[in-house]
């Protein structure tokens, strides 16, 4: 007989007021347990959280629009600010989320922005909470959640994405914040495997973070990436994708996680970067959407794709590829280098240079919106969009 046990309330009192919503206070999870039935007779209820993580991913795949991914850590920021000769202190990473955030009529083309925890509680440069700002604008505060990557023992060499411990508590703080989804990512190398150890750790830590998300009011963004690192061919990634999202949803599924109340980050099916193959977008578009049909199943609302280190128009592309017909699902994006790259080389630090920074990161968020509802033509794009952004063993 599989054993039960009753979660405790979160710590945070959530019974307050944000952004114009009542916040409920969840329930405990009731679970019967009838020592002379069998297991599967155990009864759970759903969170007093579900209609409104229903009505929240819905928001976020809403149509013509998609994610603006801005949650790099400090040290990934720091990365990103030094590559325009600027100092790695809040005070510019504050200037720059600010661009961002506060770029003219965003929430046309961006319905939702996951922020790095001290993004989302912070103040833009003029003292307005970063929270309030994409609320006014119609964009959905989203948070990472996640600790991290960290070698996976027994592995291949492989990693796990650390973070469970406490997360019920973060959630809970996060969403009382005035964050609405989460994102958690963990990776699978094909140069490295995967092995069965690291693809089987990476579906249960995605789904218990998800289960934990939902029942602190936070829809999951489901994020098992593939990494780009390697020289095989498509038909390799079609294949290990296939097995890491069986697995995914198996354990989704063995969780209680509410479908319809997720959002999925995956890879687009691509060879891999060092590959001497190259596939056209219609080729991308083709084995993608399979492997969607194969393993997803259409109560998900959203497929919010992740760039990957793809080039700016390459990742709008391939996007508008696939959404030439029909699908059972919103089809879009969740970028980061696939909509700030040029923005932030525009910006370059310079105040004067806010508003070309603005407009460049308007011009990408429009072409992606475009994408999603495929009326993306390509045309009028510079040089420096067209650049790939691949970076071997990148983190964030």
């Amino acid at each position: 007989m599989a054993s039960a046990s009753l979660k405790s309330s979160p710590v945070l009192d959530k019974l307050e007021w944000v952004k114009g919503q009542s916040l409920r206070q969840p329930s405990v999870s009731a679970v019967r347990c009838h020592p002379t039935t069998a297991p599967s007779t155990l009864t759970i209820r759903a969170s007093s959280y579900s209609d409104e993580l229903v009505k929240t991913a819905k928001t976020v795949a809403s149509p013509g629009r998609g994610i603006l991914a801005m949650d790099e850590s400090n040290a990934t920021c720091g990365k990103r600010l030094d590559s325009i000769g600027l100092e790695n202190t809040e005070a510019n990473r504050q200037a720059y989320r600010t661009l961002l955030v506060t770029a003219p009529e965003l929430g046309k083309y961006i319905s939702g922005a996951i922020l790095f925890e001290e993004t989302l509680y912070q103040s833009t440069v003029d003292g307005e909470k970063i929270v309030d700002v994409l609320v006014k604008q119609g964009i959905v505060p989203g948070i990472k959640v996640d600790k991290g990557l960290v070698p996976l023992p027994g592995s291949n060499n492989e990693s796990w994405c650390q973070g469970l411990d406490g997360l019920a508590a973060r959630a809970a703080a996060y969403y009382q914040q005035g964050a609405r989804f989460a994102k958690w990512r963990t990776v699978v190398s094909i140069p490295n495997g995967p092995s069965a150890l690291a693809v089987k750790e990476a579906a249960w830590g995605l789904a218990r973070y998800a289960a934990v998300s939902q029942d602190n009011g936070l829809v999951p963004i489901v994020e098992p990436e593939i990494l780009l690192d390697g020289e095989h061919g498509i038909d390799r990634t079609f294949e290990v994708a296939q097995k890491v999202w069986a697995e995914v949803f198996f354990y989704l599924a063995e969780n209680n996680v509410l479908f319809e109340g997720i959002l999925l980050k995956p890879s687009m099916v691509t060879p891999g970067a060092e590959s001497k193959d190259k596939a056209s977008p219609e080729k991308v578009a083709e084995y993608t959407l399979s492997l969607l049909k194969r393993r997803i199943p259409p109560a998900v609302p959203g497929i919010m794709f992740l760039s990957g280190g793809q080039s700016e128009v390459e990742a709008t592309l391939n996007l508008n590829a696939m959404n030439q017909a029909p699908n059972p699902w919103h089809v879009s994006f969740s970028y980061a280098r696939a909509l700030q790259n040029t923005c932030l080389k525009t910006w370059g630090g310079r105040p004067e240079n806010v508003k070309a920074a603005q407009d460049a990161l308007i011009l990408r968020a429009k072409a992606n919106s475009l994408a999603q509802l495929g009326k993306y033509t390509g045309e009028g794009e510079s040089a420096e969009a067209k650049e790939g952004m691949f970076v071997k063993g990148y983190t964030y």
